[in-house]
């Protein structure tokens, strides 16, 4: 196995019988084309070479491209970088999936690519466990907030199960967990909404301590009468706290206030 290189963030999975739980996460069928982010060495590759799908992979490191070109002839092999390589110009029209055992230091950024329409029918991304908690927590908890609606409102979310640290080489300090998303058929808001729609709510999660109405009226500018008047007619009360709406009630409240008092 390659030396991992700390400023890429590696972190090498070795353990064959998760990896082969992670291409199985996939649920490749025949004809899929799949895209692999940040093969290294090639270990999930091997599990999701051969399942009947074409296979492309992005990858930064350019000291490990000649191994796994001699290792996988047929694989679509990009040298670049995820967050700046157009992942649509690469799998066409087609549906297509994506997974990869992901560096924890831009897990969001790649969460957000991921993301973008014409979205794949599944991503299963390995994750920081405490960033998985948070992307498929449930209103209420403490690990739900701006990150979990940006996604959910999207993606349907499952956390699959937990990797120990002792799995990686080298040994991270934490441990991690496989994500699987699913993109709604009808996402809670649409595509044009998306940005104004994440920066409402990471505004109004500005306010998590504060009630919605006094939340409300900060984040917008707006009087307690119209504060209450939106909350009102989204079907909340007044007491309750960002943390306690779940995504689908974001949306209403969103495409219920003027989009000139929206933050900008």
């Amino acid at each position: 196995m390659p030396t991992p290189k700390k400023r890429f963030g590696q972190h090498f999975l070795h353990d064959p019988s998760i990896l082969r739980r992670i291409a199985d996460a996939v649920e490749i069928q025949p004809g899929d084309t799949v895209l692999e982010i940040g093969p290294g060495p090639g270990g999930l590759t091997v599990q999701l070479a051969g399942r009947g799908g074409r296979l492309i992979a992005i990858e930064k490191d350019r000291d490990l491209i000649p191994a796994l070109r001699a290792r996988f002839p047929d694989l679509i092999l990009i040298e670049g970088d995820a967050l700046e390589v157009d992942w649509h110009a690469l799998v066409g029209a087609a549906p297509f999936r994506v997974v990869g055992n992901i560096p924890y230091n831009i897990t969001s950024p790649l969460l957000e690519r991921a993301l973008l329409p014409p979205r794949p029918v599944c991503i299963v991304f390995l994750v920081q466990k405490e960033v998985a908690a948070r992307v498929a927590a449930r209103p209420g908890g403490a690990d739900f907030g701006a990150l979990t609606v940006g996604v959910q409102a999207v993606a349907e979310v499952e956390r699959l199960f937990v990797v120990p640290a002792g799995a990686f080489k080298p040994v991270p300090k934490v441990d991690s967990a496989l994500l699987r998303l699913r993109p709604r058929p009808v996402p809670l808001v649409s595509d044009d909404e998306v940005l104004p729609f994440r920066r409402f709510v990471v505004g109004l999660f500005g306010f998590r301590r504060k009630q919605l109405t006094r939340g409300l009226r900060e984040l917008t500018g707006a009087g307690a009468p119209e504060a209450g008047g939106w909350l009102t007619n989204a079907g909340l009360p007044e007491s309750l706290r960002p943390q306690d709406l779940d995504p689908p009630a974001f949306a209403r409240l969103f495409r219920l206030i003027p989009s000139q008092q929206r933050p900008a």
